[in-house]
C-alpha cells in the first residue's frame, strides 16, 4: 500500500467563501499514482470546513443565509469566545459544515455521484489557511 500527503493553501479575499477544490484534489490523486484507495481531505484550521455538495450558486447562497441564521456574525458580544477575537460564529459554522471528507478513489479518479464536488468552506478568511490531502491505496 502507498501513502501520499500534500497540503493545499487558500486565502480568500472575503470573510466567508465556498471554493470548489475538486480539481486540486484530483490533481493530488494523479500525482500520487494511486489507482484504488481512499482520499481524506480536511481543513487544518478550526474556522474552515471541507464538505461535499453540488456546485450551484443558489445553493451556496442558501448555505450562507442558513449558516448566518444559525450562527450570526454580529453582534460580536453575543458570544463568550469573542473576548480576544471576533470569530466565534466561524467556529460554530465550521462545526455545522464539518471538518473533512473521505472519498473513494477508483481507477485513479474520485468515485463520485453525478453532482458531487469537494468544497473548502471559509468562515474567517482574509488570511492563508491550509487543507491536508492524504491518500492511501495501491
Amino acid at each position: 500500500m502507498k501513502s501520499y500527503r500534500k497540503e493545499l493553501f487558500f486565502k480568500t479575499e472575503s470573510r466567508r467563501a465556498f471554493l470548489n477544490i475538486t480539481q486540486e484534489v484530483q490533481a493530488c490523486i494523479d500525482e500520487s499514482g494511486i489507482k484504488e484507495g481512499l482520499v481524506l481531505v480536511n481543513a487544518m484550521h478550526i474556522t474552515a470546513s471541507v464538505f461535499i455538495n453540488d456546485d450551484e450558486s443558489g445553493l451556496h447562497h442558501d448555505f450562507e443565509k442558513w449558516l448566518e441564521k444559525l450562527a450570526p456574525e454580529k453582534p460580536y458580544d453575543q458570544y463568550m469566545h469573542n473576548g480576544f477575537e471576533d470569530n466565534a460564529d466561524a467556529h460554530l459554522k465550521r462545526q455545522i459544515m464539518g471538518r473533512e471528507i473521505v472519498a473513494a478513489v477508483t481507477k485513479g479518479r474520485l468515485d463520485f455521484g453525478p453532482w458531487e464536488q469537494i468544497f473548502y468552506g471559509e468562515f474567517d478568511g482574509r488570511r492563508q489557511k491550509r487543507v491536508l490531502v492524504k491518500i492511501i491505496g495501491d
